[in-house]
């Protein structure tokens, strides 16, 4: 942005320092997951050099003798942009850029250009503006030879020996400060909707999960929508919500967030605290996983972090196994297995949300009056009834499932007329699973 940088080529090498304290394991997957996303930035990935250290070298992050292998690898492969898998500081990051040559991207910066390339919404756009604003303002300290003293004078913003730096790192903090102020404007008018979402008692699910774990193909396929779906990381940026339908809840809000990652960059938590927010705030949170990834358990760890993190570790969480049908096994006990893209488990997930969200079994049997149409609507309307039976009279027996809203609502409408202690009949019970 401010600075001159040796410009960025598309034949990659991948440098991944492995630290002793660190299981062989995790660093084959962190190795894995950065060539996801070199990727998902149509970055030709030429060779993977590995390095083992103690501790990071304080000039080049690697030893110099790493430096002159990493030199000799690029120019017999070609490659013109070494990708790091770790947080450089800028100093190690200027010194290796000097030293070979070749541009430098930390894992941090891959993010950073993917999430710019998949920006859509205006929001979506501030929020990695923001972001990309917050990484060069750290660059901007120690990092970069041309950041002389510039000449003060009359007429000239810097005073007598301000530095390049300081007029740089002016500019920075006004645009960080004018696209802070933009997004506030549209976070108060997210703040505006959740509030009314809230009044009107509509409770709000959102999908959260690590990044590729196919949670925009199940929120396609419950809410028969066509949000963008792609096999690569962050397929999915900018949130996206439709309404769905559970049966004695009625209609719900169900979000599609964006996937976390292993080590997310805490600038690009804090630039979209707005959209994170409504995780935070959600009634539920169906935490996606890919059953058939065998680094399952520690992406869950990884999610629960950024949970943590933004306030969302109390919300109320349902664990959905999801891409069953590729695994040779059975699924895991806990939560609920499902296939998004076969449609496996899905009665048994609404069944799921239905029961956290506080939705009674077994159902209840209310009577309702021949001119009670409208109760009949409403409640037809919200997904509840099971089964209906005319009566002799002309009324209607209705078999429901609701929540404690639903409840609260019929015993004011209806005192008198509502037999909470019926159990549905067997064949009446299968009826609302598969109807669920």
């Amino acid at each position: 942005m401010f600075v001159d940088r040796p410009e960025a080529g598309k034949k990659a090498l991948l440098l991944n320092v492995e630290f002793r304290q660190a299981r062989a394991r995790q660093e084959q997957a962190d190795v894995d997951e950065l060539r996801e996303l070199c990727r998902a930035l149509d970055l030709e990935i030429c060779d993977v050099v590995s390095a083992r250290r103690d501790v990071p070298h304080p000039r080049w992050y690697v030893g110099e003798g790493k430096v002159d292998e990493i030199r000799a690898q690029a120019q017999a492969s070609g490659a013109d942009l070494l990708v790091v898998n770790h947080e450089l500081s800028p100093g190690q990051q200027r010194n290796l850029e000097k030293s070979l040559d070749m541009a430098v991207l930390t894992r941090t910066e891959v993010i950073l250009h993917i999430f710019s390339a998949r920006a859509r919404t205006h929001e979506g756009k501030l929020q990695v503006e923001l972001a990309q604003l917050k990484h060069a303002q750290s660059r901007l300290v120690r990092g970069w030879t041309h950041l002389d003293r510039q000449k003060g004078g009359i007429g000239m913003r810097g005073g007598v020996g301000e530095t390049q730096i300081e007029l740089d790192q002016r500019m920075l903090a006004m645009r960080i400060k004018s696209t802070r102020a933009r997004l506030e404007e549209v976070a108060q008018r997210r703040a505006q909707s959740r509030r009314r979402r809230q009044r009107n008692q509509i409770p709000s699910i959102s999908l959260v999960g690590y990044t590729n774990a196919g949670k925009s193909t199940l929120f396609n396929k419950l809410t028969a929508a066509d949000a963008f779906v792609q096999d690569q990381v962050f397929a999915t940026l900018d949130p996206t919500m439709r309404r769905l339908l559970i049966p004695g809840a009625g209609e719900c809000i169900l979000a599609d967030t964006v996937g976390f990652i292993s080590h997310l960059p805490h600038g690009l938590v804090e630039a979209f605290k707005s959209t994170l927010e409504e995780v935070a705030e959600a009634d539920l949170l169906l935490h996606v996983v890919d059953a058939s990834d065998p680094q399952a358990t520690e992406k869950i760890d990884a999610v629960n972090g950024v949970l943590a993190e933004i306030g969302a570790r109390d919300v109320p969480t349902l664990l959905v196994w999801n891409k069953i049908d590729r695994l040779a096994g059975a699924p895991p006990e806990s939560g609920v297995a499902v296939s998004a893209v076969s449609g496996q488990g899905l009665p048994a997930l609404i069944d799921g949300i239905a029961r956290v969200l506080g939705v009674r079994k077994p159902a209840v049997r209310i009577l309702l009056s021949p001119e009670d149409g409208q109760t009949r609507a409403w409640l037809y309307s919200q997904g509840a009834v099971q089964s209906e039976e005319t009566l002799e009279d002309g009324g209607t027996a209705l078999v429901v499932l609701a929540d404690d809203q639903l409840l609260g609502r019929l015993r004011q409408l209806h005192r008198g007329l509502l037999d909470e202690s019926i159990a549905l009949p067997a064949r009446d019970r299968t009826a609302a699973v598969g109807n669920s």
